[in-house]
């Protein structure tokens, strides 16, 4: 009969060097830290190019406004779908709504800052 504590002490030394063998060809495999570093910088380099357009603020408040109508239309869109039975997830619906909603309340309120702005510089004395 074998008892457990020659089992172990026969065992530990061959699993000691099958993980160290284990882990040394993992760490083999790893790429370094350098070359890391190299793989970020190029893909933050393909993100980040000069190429890409930039648009103005203007434009983008243009582009902002045009999505807030984009979801106000899908909301009403899917809303009568579902009041003629086209549509039958309620859920969908509220979260169009819903979403539509916030929109336009984010819009309200940075045309209000806007307008308060707007105020506050033409009083401002010459």
């Amino acid at each position: 009969m074998i008892d457990k504590i020659s089992m172990t002490s026969t065992r530990i030394p061959y699993m000691n060097a099958q993980s160290q063998s284990s882990l040394a060809t993992g760490l083999a495999n790893q790429p370094t830290q350098a070359s890391l570093r190299t793989q970020l910088l190029e893909q933050a380099d393909k993100v980040f190019t000069p190429d890409r357009v930039q648009t103005s603020f203007p434009g983008r408040m243009v582009d902002a406004l045009n999505s807030v109508a984009d979801a106000q239309n899908q909301a009403a869109r899917i809303t009568r779908d579902y009041e003629l039975g086209r549509e039958q997830d309620l859920s969908k619906v509220m979260v169009n709504q819903q979403v539509s909603s916030l929109g336009f309340q984010l819009t309200l309120n940075i045309r209000n800052k806007v307008m308060t702005a707007y105020k506050d510089i033409m009083n401002m004395p010459v």
